[in-house]
């Protein structure tokens, strides 16, 4: 059963705005540790591909507290979820923490579909819910 979606959309131009004012900070605050080593790579290789990564976890974890309804607030915080590349490059989201408690005993799980172009960054989040013994 569906239990909520999210969507948010970035302005690329945005985030590299902030990115110029703060530097790292930013990204330290929105990624998690794998988030933030991959996005280093990545910005090592070609900033604007790094840019992009960030931009697109961003708006996923906008769009992942729309869809749990909670905003961002506990239990849901930035580094309590991942989005992580799976072997084949398709995003899955890791939840630790207060997060995946929540998840766990409400037995939700996540889809993700993730997307950019030059100017923008969108997320798309399905939650379902095992309804079997769901505990309220």
């Amino acid at each position: 059963m569906i239990f909520g979606i999210g969507t948010d959309i970035v302005q690329v131009s945005r985030i590299a705005a902030v990115i110029a004012r703060s530097g790292t900070r930013f990204a330290e605050k929105i990624l998690g540790a794998d988030e933030l080593q991959e996005y280093q790579q990545r910005s090592a290789r070609v900033a604007a591909n790094g840019l992009r990564y960030l931009c697109k976890r961003y708006a996923a974890k906008e769009a992942y507290s729309k869809a749990l309804g909670l905003g961002m607030r506990p239990p849901m915080s930035w580094h309590d979820l991942q989005i992580l590349n799976d072997a084949y490059g398709a995003p899955q989201c890791v939840a630790t923490g207060l997060l995946d408690d929540y998840m766990q005993h409400r037995q939700l799980s996540a889809k993700i579909s993730l997307s950019d172009e030059i100017d923008y960054a969108v997320a798309f989040v399905l939650l379902e819910q095992n309804q079997r013994d769901v505990a309220s």
